[in-house]
Parts: C-alpha cells; sequence; structure tokens
C-alpha cells in the first residue's frame, strides 16, 4: 500500500447504481481526447496511476476506474507479493465483466461530460479483456489490449468491433496458452479493424509499470505502439 489514496474523484454509475471511484490525471492544457486506463486485477494501484500520469503527460485526459468499487473499493495489491497475488485472484473470481463494460460505458460518458471528443481505453491483463469487451460494445474510438486474456472465448463478438483495436500477447503467457494464442489469431487477423502484436519468449505482465513482472525492452515495444496507435486514432 501506498500513502497517496488509489482514487481522487467519483464518477456516476449507470443505471444509478452508485458513484465509482476513480484516479483522474489532467493535462497541463485542456485536451478533447482522452483514456481510459483499465487496471489489472491489482486495483488502481501505483502502476496503474503511474500510466495515467504518463498519459496526462502526452496530452491526454486520463482516467482509471475502479473496478472492483462493488466489493472491494479502493483495493490496491502488490503483484509480487504471493498473499495479495492470491486476494486478487480471488476478487477476480466474483467479478463480472459485464459490470466491468458498464463502468467503461460510465468513464466515455462522463469523459463527453469533460468535453473529451475523442476516447480511447488501454486495459491490462482483466482490463484486456474488458478493452476487447469495449472495443465491441462500446462507441470507443480505440481500444488497447495487453495480454489476451480471455479473448479466445470472446471472438463470437468481434463481428461488433467498429473501431481499431490493438492487441499485445506475450508467447509465452502462463495464463493464455498457445492454442488460445493460435484461436485468437485465427479469429482476429483477418478482421479489417484489428492488429496484433506477438511478444517472443514473454510472460504475462511483461508492461507492467513497475515490479519483478517487467520487461525493459518488451514494454517499450509495446507502449511505444499504443502511443503511436492513439495518436493516429485520437487525432
Amino acid at each position: 500500500m501506498s500513502d497517496t489514496p488509489a482514487t481522487n474523484t467519483t464518477i456516476p454509475a449507470l443505471d444509478g447504481e452508485g458513484d465509482i471511484p476513480a484516479y483522474v490525471a489532467r493535462p497541463d492544457a485542456d485536451s478533447s481526447r482522452a483514456i481510459i486506463v483499465i487496471p489489472e486485477i491489482f486495483g488502481v494501484n501505483a502502476g496503474i496511476r503511474k500510466k495515467c500520469d504518463d498519459w496526462a503527460a502526452e496530452g491526454y485526459l486520463a482516467i482509471a476506474p475502479d473496478i472492483f468499487w462493488r466489493f472491494a473499493p479502493g483495493v490496491e495489491l502488490n503483484p509480487d507479493i504471493e498473499a495479495q497475488l492470491q486476494e486478487a485472484f480471488g476478487y477476480f473470481g466474483q467479478y463480472d465483466a459485464d459490470d466491468g463494460v458498464k463502468d467503461i460505458e460510465a468513464a466515455i460518458r462522463w469523459l463527453d461530460g469533460q468535453g473529451a471528443t475523442k476516447v480511447g481505453c488501454v486495459g491490462f491483463c482483466l482490463g484486456g479483456r474488458l478493452a476487447y469487451m469495449a472495443a465491441a460494445r462500446t462507441d470507443v474510438q480505440a481500444s488497447v489490449g495487453y495480454y489476451g486474456v480471455m479473448i479466445d472465448q470472446m471472438l463470437n463478438e468481434s463481428h461488433a468491433i467498429a473501431h481499431p483495436l490493438m492487441l499485445h500477447i506475450p508467447t509465452e503467457d502462463h495464463l493464455v496458452d498457445h492454442d488460445a494464442q493460435k484461436r485468437i489469431h485465427a479469429g482476429l487477423d483477418p478482421h479489417p479493424k484489428v492488429t496484433i502484436h506477438d511478444y517472443q519468449g514473454l510472460d504475462h505482465g511483461f508492461a507492467a509499470t513497475m515490479g519483478n513482472r517487467r520487461n525493459e525492452a518488451g514494454a517499450q515495444l509495446a507502449d511505444g505502439r499504443t502511443r503511436a496507435f492513439f495518436a493516429e486514432n485520437l487525432a
């Protein structure tokens, strides 16, 4: 846990469900471009907040919604600590991804109210799955998913992807086996809006902001591609 709170604002949930805690980082100048940063299973932790801060430094209004707010609001976990990793998997087991898409839609609406006219989303791990789902179910204008978790089980939604989607898939992801990766490629390679990048020999979490999972070269490559992707598609 850090001394700073995981979230610094709240946004209205859809359907009057309540208020979603979120971390917001604002650019120096007013920006019509915004990015939703969708967390892993570890909450809005220091790494996710840093990603928001980095996007704000690039000129985007950035928001990371607390995706576990319904049952574990404010939780902030470190994947390098085994007990916290297991706690995170417990929350993942409780989580309904359909609720997550609703929360992304709530973030899109909030950003619209802030003056954003171009909105993208980038997610990691579970957040990467949600970025794929958002590409298929919302009007978010560009989406990026890191690690490909469970996307092979949702290929039947790919026909609904109307805006650009980029996926970063490490070939040795211990949570996404080679057969799942083959299904993802077979299902999405023909899609005109989808770009998939493979990262040979890398494992799940390689683009984490900090910690033991990060692979510096792989993270720099993937993040550079993501920056270029948003610069092009949210211009």
